[in-house]
């Protein structure tokens, strides 16, 4: 495929024309019902995917703009516009797909296409209604908002005035007086915003609920699933895997932080030293930013022929952007301009092994989605369903553990063993997160102080080691208001916790076979979101996270490598 010309910097950003969209849809839509010919329809196909992609590419790239500096008035203006203006047009886009989903020629469409295309626009039928159209855009100002409050952070420490990113790196200080204030200071920030925070989220709540009963629901879980993609399993099925994890997972979690208090030497292993996870210090990357960049690009073009020219891809049409800045959003994400056919993966190092953990992470979503776009014919393709996407991701951050020494040289062993524990140590918390919301959206009428005291007993349950040494705040239950993706994602975070299955599962045949679990990898990879979530599953060769013993065989897997 030849490689169009361009950089990040000099896209220009064009505001989509809605008018001619709804238009070109409505234009669209009457002559899909009036073909006499499946040539016919499938010109209208591709006819939308260009109409949706330039659509898609200014909206992402305006938000992406607006991420990077929070503070820039204009991309701030702009995305809100854009967020108030999508939910307008969506209609005339669905009932464009719909004229597809009534066509004389679906099943040819089916034959060259795959039925998956039918699966996602029947679910964006189930989701959407024109009476949530205010309630979309109202949803878009709160968790606007909190990402504002998020990302403007200004904390004063250690002489100097940082982000909670430049924070939460004096987490894994060697003085343990110092991560003790770097975590006070860090519970007060949102202390300090506790009451709008609570405000938002009793506010987001009670909008996706009058979303669902718009829709005929009860509440908004079955909406929630629907909007992650989940068509073949359901809340008897993550019930049970949550059930797993507290029977495997969490003994082991709560072993291995045992051993951290002993080698650290504490009488109690508080949250502050949970990052702290070796007396002489944590692994620290050899280098700065640039330096990092410099060596994925050599470990990638190692990984495989593949992984290279997407590495040379990324870096030529500067889509990083890792540096730490004020203003910059308090999150890591990977997001695709598909006009350019290019991912672009945003974050903001710290200079702390989580720097690796990004480059591993958000690179394996960006390679998953620089394949796809290469291999998939409709955009509909272009990223897999969320439960699927986090597979990509997390089995990179394992497929880089025999490249440590490239980043941090002779601390690599520290590397591999501090992030395989947390590896684990995420799978309670999530796991955690995902029954809180389950909570939250199916009893919508508690207070925002009994949500925070419902926290506090999944802390219980799920994190028995947890002590917060005297912070009123964070032991009441505070500790959740510092995850976006319960604010931004409703039902997202488990996807981290059943893929965590996945990627366990390609560690260990890649330690067995490693061109066996390198090709299923590169199946999974480029087949994007063309098959349903089991379907993909049985493509790459994975097994399934809800059977019996899936969470044992991955805890024991960890707990080989790590005891």
């Amino acid at each position: 495929m030849e490689q169009r010309q361009f950089t990040f910097s000099g896209m220009e950003y064009i505001r989509p024309d809605f008018e001619m969209i709804e238009e070109s849809a409505e234009k669209l839509k009457d002559r899909v019902n009036c073909a006499v010919s499946y040539k016919e329809v499938k010109t209208c196909l591709m006819e939308m995917e260009e109409l949706t992609k330039h659509m898609e590419t200014a909206v992402t790239l305006a938000s992406i703009r607006h991420t990077l500096d929070t503070r820039d008035e204009f991309y701030e203006k702009e995305d809100a516009f854009l967020k108030a203006k999508m939910p307008e047009v969506t209609p005339g886009l669905l009932a464009l797909k719909e004229s597809f989903m009534n066509s004389a020629f679906r099943a040819e469409l089916e034959e060259e296409y795959g039925r998956q295309m039918f699966v996602s626009m029947e679910l964006e039928k189930k989701t959407f209604c024109r009476e949530n159209i205010l309630l979309m855009q109202k949803e878009a100002v709160l968790t606007s908002e909190y990402e504002k409050i998020m990302a403007t952070a200004e904390i004063p420490f250690m002489g100097e005035t940082r982000n909670l990113y430049g924070l939460q790196k004096f987490f894994e200080h060697e003085d343990r007086e110092v991560r003790a204030a770097a975590y006070k200071e860090y519970s007060a920030f949102y202390h300090s915003h506790e009451k709008r925070m609570e405000e938002i989220w009793d506010e987001l709540i009670r909008v996706r609920t009058q979303m669902a009963e718009n829709l005929g629901y009860d509440s908004f879980i079955p909406v929630g699933y629907m909007q992650q993609g989940r068509t073949d399993y359901g809340l008897e099925e993550v019930a049970d895997f949550r059930r797993q994890v507290r029977e495997y997972a969490v003994p082991l979690c709560k072993k291995l932080y045992e051993m951290q208090r002993e080698r650290l030497g504490v009488d109690t292993l508080m949250a502050y030293d949970e990052k702290r996870v070796f007396p002489d210090g944590n692994a620290i990357p050899a280098g700065d930013e640039d330096f990092m960049i410099s060596q994925a690009q050599k470990m990638y073009h190692e990984i495989s022929p593949e992984t290279g020219e997407f590495a040379d891809f990324m870096i030529q049409h500067e889509l990083l952007d890792l540096k730490n800045k004020p203003g910059k959003a308090s999150t890591g994400y990977m997001t695709i301009l598909p006009d350019y056919q290019a991912p672009f993966v945003f974050a903001c190092l710290n200079h702390t092994i989580f720097d690796m953990q990004v480059l591993s992470h958000e690179m394996g979503h960006a390679f998953a989605g620089y394949m796809a776009m290469r291999e998939q014919p409709l955009s509909a393709y272009y990223f897999s369903a969320t439960d699927i996407a986090e597979i990509h991701s997390m089995s990179m951050e394992q497929f880089a553990y025999k490249y440590a020494e490239m980043f941090f040289g002779e601390q690599a062993d520290k590397y591999r063993f501090a992030h395989l524990q947390d590896a684990l140590m995420l799978v309670p918390f999530g796991t955690a997160v995902d029954e809180f919301q389950h909570i939250c959206y199916g009893n919508p009428n508690l207070t925002p102080k009994e949500r925070t005291l419902e926290w506090k007993k999944l802390e219980e349950i799920y994190m028995p080691w947890r002590k917060y040494d005297a912070d009123d705040f964070f032991d009441r239950g505070g500790f959740w208001y510092h995850k976006l993706h319960i604010f931004l994602y409703p039902f997202y975070y488990i996807n981290y916790i059943l893929t965590t299955m996945g990627a366990m599962e390609f560690a260990a045949k890649n330690a067995e076979d490693h061109e066996k679990a390198w090709k299923d990898y590169l199946k999974l990879c480029k087949c994007g979101g063309s098959m349903s979530y089991l379907e993909t599953l049985r493509h790459a060769g994975l097994s399934v996270p809800f059977e019996d013993g899936s969470v044992k065989r991955a805890v024991e897997y960890i707990e080989g490598v790590l005891l």
